[in-house]
């Protein structure tokens, strides 16, 4: 399952959005219908998980968590209590918790961006300025595909 491109959206006064057509296409196709929604580690920007890819980075999570680390298991907990369950609606629409869309900094206009197995939804005036270098996305991908000799 892989998501791409950016498609902007608006939320409703009760912070319902439609999921766009393309994604939910990808979902349907995968049989997927319950999703996973948790705020971003690095961004201020929400992650919506298939239920499927959520439950393959938890089993991840959890694999590298020592139980009788106090430190690796409040991770774990953080990480899981900072997520929901979602399930869009016949229309396609989902309920993004006031929580969240506070945290993502979203009124109204959103962008949701495909990245692989996961949807980001940004507030629309965050994601414009992601794009605001084209360059820096050369750079950053020449850096990364470097070999590890630096050639």
């Amino acid at each position: 399952m892989r998501f791409t491109g950016s498609i902007d959206a608006k939320t409703d006064e009760k912070g319902r959005v439609f999921v766009p057509s393309v994604f939910r296409k990808i979902l349907h196709k995968e049989d997927e219908n319950e999703l996973v929604l948790r705020r971003d580690l690095f961004e201020n920007c929400l992650v919506l998980y298939p239920k499927r890819v959520w439950d393959a980075q938890v089993d991840s999570v959890k694999a590298r968590t020592n139980p009788f680390d106090r430190k690796q298991r409040l991770g774990l907990r953080l990480f899981m209590a900072d997520a929901e369950n979602i399930t869009p609606d016949s229309g396609g629409r989902i309920l993004i918790p006031r929580r969240y869309l506070e945290h993502a900094g979203i009124k109204s206009d959103v962008r949701f961006i495909g990245v692989d197995d996961t949807i980001e939804i940004w507030s629309k005036q965050a994601a414009e300025g992601l794009l605001d270098d084209p360059e820096a996305v050369g750079n950053i991908l020449e850096e990364m595909m470097k070999d590890p000799d630096g050639q």
